[in-house]
């Protein structure tokens, strides 16, 4: 009898165990804020809330479709469509049969949070950056000197003309206008002033600007004249909702080893033979799915994200500044490899670009922050911003780039066939570049993960080329559709020759 009730405690006891853990790890509400923060990272390439992008749009996403349902979708829908699900079949369909990418490195909870995002779950706001009021015509001037001055001059220094910064108060207003409009055409009416600011600067010309009004060129005075408003950011006390690679891992690690502390007391306090096997088997089946989900990790450095010799932020120039990736990237559309860009192609822009002015949201630290990485181009290569030119006889520094994605040495891949060939945007296996300040390992880069792109990826019937090839093979398959893998995709020797 007292070992009857020996049992049923312990059996309570876990029961009880159990039932904390599950509310701990899945009951939480999803955590818009950190949601918005997901789906940056991983969605916003093809989705929007509002509107179909790529994929269709996403808001109140939850209310259409089972959350369990969701969960299998977004970690591998490749995987749910070919279990038979119906659903599944007729979104791939309804979607014109365009695979998704699959995230398998996304938990429950954190899709748990996109979901509370899409559903438009109020997100707590940060202070946000601001500026102090001025008039707005020195916002207008602002632009107004950004679209035709910026490559020469700059406020503070000289760049390939004076610094302008309180230039109003050096010259007359409607000397100011003239020079700006036709300076060569000043000059040439004998003004000796003209001739003196041309002298000093090394007869250099300057563009004639007729094209700006006389309002245009008074906005563009009134900013000389104030200059770069620094931004304010307000004080706040809400701690920024930061989560952790691994913070999903280590959870899964907690729940794992407190299940094996729980079944060793039982396997050491029972009395009762057959609760003993049960301990004994759940403890084996525990540490073999422990022991092969680590093996299965080797090698695999999906999030790897090393710190880089510059902090070059792919966010400041793909997103913010919608520069395309082959043009830094330039051999990716015609060689086996992407390519590290030279420091000759960084400097095509930051020649005439020292310093980080941001989108105006950004603080003073880290506007001086990415102005320090810009001076480290230019130690590089040699390059003198206050005299704009290279400095003579000097030994350029190599900038030693970590490698990010390196797949081993007997796995071929050619960069020109994928982004040529088939178009395949950087985003699918490098993930929302755009989004990312400092560049990791999107993809995991298996064997696996390459296979199911191939399985999903339709080839092209259109290209006009090879018309009659995509004619012979549809009847070969019988199908409207015919994949990679169809044509070779699978074979060993595709990739391992």
């Amino acid at each position: 009898m007292n070992q009857f009730k020996l049992t049923q405690k312990l059996t309570k006891l876990f029961l009880a165990f159990s039932l904390v853990l599950s509310v701990t790890v899945f009951a939480q509400e999803g955590d818009a804020a950190n949601g918005k923060k997901l789906f940056k990272a991983n969605c916003v390439a093809c989705h929007k809330l509002d509107k179909k992008l790529i994929g269709p749009p996403l808001k109140g996403i939850s209310e259409k479709r089972e959350r369990e349902w969701l969960y299998s979708w977004i970690k591998d829908n490749a995987a749910l469509q070919k279990s038979g699900d119906a659903l599944a079949k007729q979104v791939f369909k309804d979607n014109n049969n365009m695979p998704m990418q699959a995230f398998p490195q996304l938990t429950n909870k954190e899709i748990d949070d996109i979901l509370a995002y899409t559903d438009g779950k109020e997100v707590k706001k940060e202070a946000a950056a601001g500026e102090q009021k001025v008039d707005p015509k020195v916002a207008i001037g602002k632009k107004i000197f950004k679209a035709n001055c910026v490559a020469c001059h700059k406020l503070d220094k000289k760049v390939i003309g004076p610094p302008l910064g309180g230039i109003t108060e050096k010259r007359e207003r409607e000397w100011l206008h003239k020079w700006i409009k036709d300076n060569n055409a000043l000059r040439k009416s004998g003004d000796a002033l003209a001739k003196e600011v041309f002298e000093e600067n090394n007869k250099m010309p300057m563009t004639a600007f007729p094209q700006l009004s006389e309002e245009d060129i008074d906005a563009m005075l009134a900013y000389f004249k104030v200059g770069d408003v620094k931004r304010v950011v307000a004080n706040t006390d809400e701690k920024t909702n930061v989560k952790s690679e691994g913070s999903s891992a280590w959870m899964s690690w907690i729940v794992a080893i407190a299940l094996i502390a729980l079944l060793v007391f039982m396997l050491f306090i029972s009395k009762n033979g057959f609760l003993k096997i049960v301990a004994i088997i759940a403890l084996i089946l525990i540490v073999t799915y422990l022991l092969f989900n680590s093996l299965m990790g080797i090698g695999i450095d999906q999030g790897y994200q090393p710190i880089q010799p510059i902090a070059f932020s792919h966010k400041i120039h793909a997103g913010d500044n919608k520069i395309d990736c082959q043009y830094c990237h330039s051999s990716a559309k015609h060689s086996k490899t992407s390519g590290v860009p030279t420091a000759n192609v960084c400097m095509n822009c930051h020649k005439s670009i020292s310093e980080y002015t941001g989108n105006g949201t950004e603080t003073e630290e880290q506007l001086k922050f990415y102005t320090a990485e810009i001076q480290k181009i230019y130690e590089a290569v040699g390059w003198d911003a206050d005299n704009f030119k290279y400095k003579e006889n000097y030994v350029e520094k190599p900038i030693e780039w970590v490698r990010i994605h390196n797949l081993p040495d007997f796995a071929y891949y050619n960069h020109s066939q994928h982004v040529t060939v088939a178009g395949i945007a950087c985003q699918k296996c490098h993930g929302p570049v755009e989004t990312m300040d400092d560049m990791y390992q999107f993809s995991p880069l298996t064997m696996g993960w390459c296979i199911d792109c191939h399985k999903e990826t339709e080839v092209n019937m259109e290209n006009k080329y090879y018309t009659k090839i995509h004619e012979e093979l549809s009847k070969k398959y019988n199908l409207e559709k015919v994949t990679i893998a169809d044509i070779g995709g699978k074979e060993c020797g595709k990739c391992h020759y």
